[in-house]
């Protein structure tokens, strides 16, 4: 058996907080559907992240790639870069972290391509046998290379297809001469979005998204070819109402409903069988079944953003779990400045829950920027 130390005991807290725990003082079972590659999870966008983590129906950007594809054919910009930096559990590790960059290309006014990566790095992991005899250290890290092309189907609707690379390496090597050698995993995904927009040409108007996620093939991490993971397929919803109103001052309000499409490992031994042989299609259907929630294991986010002539921006937003599908529920508030062509976003995590009900993001500020680029 090995045993991670320090910073790898709290691996699954790291990639946030994906494994089921039970809370003996609340008497209350946590039941949160696992994955390969989480970090495809992580809101990177600073803007988001001070909204509530709500992008699938707010103001494209260079960032729609990471929640919804099909709106950055209503980019105002012909061209836009964004680049951010994601601090991931500050209180145990400076090294912890997702970076990302992104930017996209409108060929024309009705169609566009885009092109992301993000990289989550964890840091050093030192690992121990159960005797705590050291066993060497390792540097898990993840990415994904992404691109996609996103058309317009008339003045309001439009829809976009990603694909994805990502790569995942948590650790390798024989496990203390089990038999089980592990090795960094690859997969590939597909994202499929809609949106459908409403605003008028004074930037008053209703924009509706809907995204599917993350579909792919499922993730081997040893070479036991009986134990693969499903990737972190999503389904997503969202709405925004943007209001201008007189002397430069514009109120934007939204709601973003998530529900990962992964069903919750079982607790006994036939189940966890019966889990790694769904097809990755029927996973998606499983993930909906009372045993894993059904609805009520969607997550919900709210956020507010209030602009004052384009150029000061305050934010703020509510992140909810149902209790018993993460539990995870807290305030965010965010900041930004344009100058020119560039925007700079700043989000923070009013801290809130502890143990696996905290958000690895608690108490910290992530940063972000994009540039919006005039030429054809």
């Amino acid at each position: 058996m090995i045993r991670f130390c320090f910073r790898s005991a709290t691996l699954a807290f790291l990639i946030g907080t994906v494994l089921p725990v039970i809370s003996h003082a609340q008497e209350k079972t946590i039941n949160v559907a696992t994955s390969a590659a989480p970090f495809l999870r992580i809101s990177p966008d600073a803007r988001a992240g001070g909204m509530g983590e709500i992008g699938i129906a707010t103001k494209a950007d260079a960032n729609a790639p990471f929640y919804n594809l099909s709106k950055i054919v209503f980019a105002e910009a012909p061209n836009g870069v964004a680049a951010s930096y994601v601090p991931w559990l500050r209180a145990i590790s400076n090294k912890i972290y997702l970076a990302t960059v992104s930017g996209y290309h409108k060929l024309d006014n009705n169609q566009a391509i885009s092109g992301a990566l993000r990289y989550f790095s964890l840091g050093n992991i030192q690992f121990a046998d159960a005797s705590g005899n050291a066993l060497g250290s390792s540097s898990p890290r993840e990415f994904s290379l992404e691109g996609g092309y996103a058309r317009k189907l008339g003045d309001r609707l439009s829809l976009a297809l990603g694909a994805r690379y990502i790569y995942s390496k948590l650790a390798t090597g024989n496990a203390n001469n089990s038999g089980v050698n592990y090795k960094a995993g690859n997969a590939f995904g597909v994202d499929i979005s809609m949106t459908y927009n409403m605003v008028n040409e004074e930037g008053k108007g209703l924009v509706t998204g809907v995204t599917l996620t993350n579909l792919g093939s499922r993730v081997n991490y040893s070479n036991n070819s009986a134990a693969k993971e499903y990737l972190p397929s999503n389904f997503g919803a969202g709405v925004a109402y943007n209001l201008p109103m007189q002397e430069g001052h514009k109120f934007t309000f939204g709601l973003d409903l998530n529900k990962m499409l992964t069903p919750v490992i079982p607790n006994d031994s036939a189940g966890i069988a019966s889990y790694y042989d769904y097809s990755v299609v029927k996973s998606w259907f499983k993930s909906f079944s009372s045993a894993n929630g059904g609805l009520k294991s969607f997550q919900v986010s709210l956020g507010c953003e209030y602009s004052y002539k384009e150029q000061f921006f305050i934010r703020t937003g509510y992140f909810y779990e149902d209790k018993y599908h993460g539990d995870r529920n807290y305030l965010t508030t965010g900041v930004g400045y344009k100058y020119g062509s560039a925007m700079f976003n700043i989000a923070y995590i009013v801290p809130s829950g502890s143990g696996a009900t905290r958000s690895p993001l608690s108490n910290t500020l992530r940063f972000g920027v994009t540039v919006d680029l005039p030429w054809k």
